[in-house]
């Protein structure tokens, strides 16, 4: 039995992590200020001659090309991080704007603007990077190899003085060798730290001024959609409600209102079919009952505020037709929206382990791992089961998506079938 789960990238093994920040580093530099000449000469040239229609076009192209020069950067990123950066939802023109309009709609991007000022000033950093690289490298180079190239090194004249001397450790040319060697040592084994302290200078800024704006877009977009995945998941559940309180209760009650009129009327005529009909009554409304008692299931009862999720995921797997097993190890308070999103889907998985699995018994887990909420099913059914549009799991996955949950399934045909359901507790 396999199962899909999501997982953090794996830690980049320091050698190829810092051969990353060197070339992140080296880079830096030539790019920040190709960026700077190009983006510099356009704008400019565009604000100069912005009376003019020519210069709003100069200055349109000149927006253009520094979201270029942060494109490149942002892959940089990328490269550099070993994961995907946000990249930014830049404002585009409608269908119905005119030309003009569709023109100037770079100019009205916040994000362009920033991108802008990243070729700007990002030949700061990128000098600041590029420096500590050059000078930590050729410490390194030209450190360890000094024993080789010093004795090239013309040490005629009265001026000639070498390292060693200068700082009091005398004129030999061992204690020269090795001053040198040492600091190449030196460098060598701080060379990891120097090179992530230089491309770090140089992302930290390139963070803040291309990717944040469109992380924060991101998570506002994520946002939205948890809460259109939570209306979606209320909506359908109300229709649902609905649906089965039409074809379920009310049905019956109608028959029972049905039969109760004409036991009224066998009554004087016949009280032996009277009773047989007040039975049948009787027998309706015992299966109402019993079909109400199913659809409260879907509605948070008050056992959920009153005890908690544990006591109220209890007494509704007591309720089910097969036997189910609730093991609980859960934290004295949870969140009420926590709390609420966990029973609707222990009830919502049991309910399709009854329906659909054909399974004779069952085991439901909750605990708490990593900062979220675990609800665990298992059951020993036929299996099979899959994550369709429309169906009882899709409306799962919707209800977990408002609350930023996230649902696993592991159902291969023949079963056994377990279903996890991960609630973050915020």
């Amino acid at each position: 039995m396999t199962e899909t789960l999501v997982t953090s990238p794996p830690a980049q093994p320091l050698t190829r992590r810092w051969l990353r920040d060197t070339g992140y580093a080296f880079a830096a530099l030539p790019l920040a200020l190709l960026a700077l000449v190009v983006v510099v000469a356009l704008v400019a040239a565009g604000l100069g001659m912005a009376v003019v229609v020519g210069g709003v076009f100069v200055l349109v192209v000149g927006v253009h090309a520094a979201r270029g020069f942060a494109h490149v950067e942002r892959r940089r990123l990328a490269v550099l991080t070993g994961r995907e950066v946000p990249l930014p939802a830049y404002l585009r023109a409608r269908g119905d704007d005119g030309l003009w309009r569709r023109t100037l709609t770079p100019l009205r991007d916040p994000q362009s603007w920033l991108d802008v000022v990243w070729a700007l000033v990002g030949w700061i950093t990128a000098t600041v990077a590029f420096s500590v690289a050059i000078i930590w490298w050729a410490s390194v180079l030209g450190g360890l190899s000094y024993w080789f190239w010093e004795r090239f090194v013309p040490r005629d004249g009265t001026d000639a003085q070498s390292l060693a001397d200068l700082v009091g450790l005398g004129e030999s040319r061992a204690a020269d060798v090795g001053l040198v060697t040492a600091i190449g040592v030196l460098a060598l084994v701080t060379l990891p730290f120097a090179m992530r302290f230089a491309a770090v200078v140089h992302a930290s800024l390139a963070s803040v001024l291309l990717t944040s704006r469109a992380e924060l877009q991101g998570r506002v977009a994520h946002v939205e959609e948890s809460r259109e995945s939570a209306h979606r998941a209320e909506a359908e559940s109300l229709r649902r409600l609905e649906r089965d309180i039409h074809d379920g209760p009310q049905q019956r009650l109608i028959r029972l209102g049905m039969d109760l009129g004409r036991a009224r009327v066998q009554l004087a005529d016949d009280p032996a079919t009277a009773a047989r009909t007040l039975d049948a009554a009787v027998a309706q409304t015992r299966e109402a009952v019993e079909e109400l008692r199913a659809l409260s299931r879907g509605i948070a009862p008050p056992l959920l505020v009153d005890r908690g999720l544990a006591a109220a995921v209890s007494e509704m797997a007591d309720g089910q037709p097969i036997p189910v097993r609730v093991s609980a190890d859960l934290p004295p308070e949870l969140p009420l929206a926590v709390e609420t999103a966990a029973y609707f889907v222990a009830a919502e998985a049991l309910t399709n382990v009854v329906k659909h699995s054909g399974a004779d018994r069952a085991e439901l887990a909750l605990g708490v791992a990593g900062g979220e909420l675990v609800i665990t099913v298992d059951d020993n059914g036929c299996g099979g089961a899959a994550d369709v549009p429309g169906h009882g799991l899709a409306g799962l996955r919707e209800r977990l998506a408002g609350v930023d949950g996230a649902l696993f399934l592991a159902s291969p045909e023949g079963g056994p079938t377990r279903l996890r359901a991960q609630v973050p507790l915020r």
